[in-house]
């Protein structure tokens, strides 16, 4: 049964977020909110969570999972970013967006794509993923909580725990969260390419 933790959406609990922290560092996966929409989340190294979000959204291997950083020097550890794509980034981050670039050394191999050898990375805005990247210290391998028989994420905490109290570890909840799921940006070919419009403002890279 999974843990239901309600946390402030501006001002994160210390506790609640140690506990979340706790679980992620044992083993756990996750549901989070975002500056988009609910994700679920595990540590990079958790191989098993990764399985088990591939089974809840029914994902095959091209999927593009992405690493969720702290700040942009936590993100240049797993891609690797020219000038262009670094002066981008900076300026629209925090923000809605994911980034796919070519992966650096460091990059976790389970959470690259198969054939382009790519990562998604992003650096979210919402307070209470902000405050569990602090704490952790090392980004989440993350995906939207997008349910294979929706159309839309679910946005509402109680009744992600309702539908996945079994399949993940705890559910942290501060509110209604969007539908809208992050713009999604290409730089690894060297110029931006949009791939898909979502809730950043995409007119920056165009």
């Amino acid at each position: 049964m999974a843990r239901y933790l309600d946390v402030h959406p501006e001002n994160p609990q210390r506790r609640v977020i140690a506990q979340a922290v706790r679980i992620l560092s044992e083993g756990g996966l996750i549901v989070y909110p975002t500056d988009s929409c609910f994700a679920l989340g595990c540590l990079p190294g958790n191989a098993e969570g990764l399985d088990r979000i591939r089974t809840i959204r029914q994902l095959d291997s091209r999927h593009h999972f992405t690493l969720v950083c702290r700040d942009l020097t936590q993100l240049g550890q797993f891609v690797r970013l020219d000038n262009t794509a670094f002066r981008s980034i900076r300026a629209a981050t925090p923000g809605s967006y994911t980034f796919i670039l070519p992966a650096s050394k460091e990059a976790p191999r389970r959470v690259l794509h198969p054939k382009r050898r790519t990562v998604g990375v992003r650096v979210p805005e919402h307070p209470v993923v902000r405050a569990l990247l602090a704490e952790l210290d090392e980004p989440l391998l993350s995906s939207t909580l997008l349910l294979p028989d929706q159309e839309e994420p679910l946005t509402q905490g109680w009744e992600i725990k309702e539908r996945l109290d079994h399949v993940v570890d705890a559910v942290l909840d501060s509110g209604d969260c969007g539908t809208e799921p992050t713009t999604v940006v290409d730089f690894s070919e060297g110029e931006a390419e949009i791939v898909r419009r979502g809730a950043g403002d995409p007119s920056r890279f165009e």
